[in-house]
């Protein structure tokens, strides 16, 4: 469980610089330049996302176990699940979606979180998860909250009409290959039971 809990840290500390350190996080861009910045938050972020995939993995073989979600939560978490891809592809392809969720990259991160948290009742679980989620609300405040140059949009794809209908679309389809076959190639389960 440390390993999943020092990946987290590390993952989610790298990724919270700007809520809870927005002064230091300018002054260190500007001492070091873009380039080096993003080449060190890379190189912290990969590791931290390699000690969770280990540490969750760990935390698997011997799981303990807090809660049992009823099939009927499991059913609700592919419902809640729906929107999260196409919500992931909104982020990067402006349209109506990325204009009506605002920051869809952290609406799908809460729904993927919420609909896991359902599904699934082991500490590494709520661990992983409820991390997750506690970040993205926390980073959708501190959105809220900065002046808009300092908001760090990701970059997306010029303004087209199309592009809700190619992240509707190919959000419906990776949801679909996730659903049926990528979750547990990647993961090992099902969620489909």
């Amino acid at each position: 469980m440390l390993v999943l809990v020092v990946g987290l840290m590390i993952f989610l500390g790298v990724h919270s610089v700007s809520i809870v350190a927005p002064g230091w996080r300018a002054a260190t861009l500007a001492r070091l330049g873009e380039r080096p910045w993003k080449g060190l938050y890379s190189l912290a972020s990969a590791v931290g996302l390699a000690l969770i995939v280990v540490g969750y993995g760990m935390a698997r073989r011997d799981p303990v176990v807090l809660y049992t979600p009823p099939a009927a939560l499991r059913h609700l978490a592919l419902v809640v699940m729906l929107p999260v891809f196409p919500l992931l592809f909104a982020a990067y392809l402006p349209g109506r979606i990325r204009a009506a969720a605002k920051h869809p990259f952290l609406v799908a991160v809460k729904l993927w979180a919420v609909a896991h948290l359902l599904a699934n009742g082991t500490l590494a679980d709520v661990l992983l998860f409820g991390a997750f989620l506690a970040w993205a609300v926390a980073d959708r405040i501190s959105v809220k909250r900065r002046p808009a140059d300092e908001s760090h949009e990701v970059p997306a794809a010029p303004p087209r009409t199309a592009n809700d209908a190619i992240a509707l679309i190919g959000g419906l389809i990776v949801y679909v290959v996730f659903i049926l076959w990528a979750h547990r190639w990647i993961i090992g389960v099902s969620p489909l039971g």
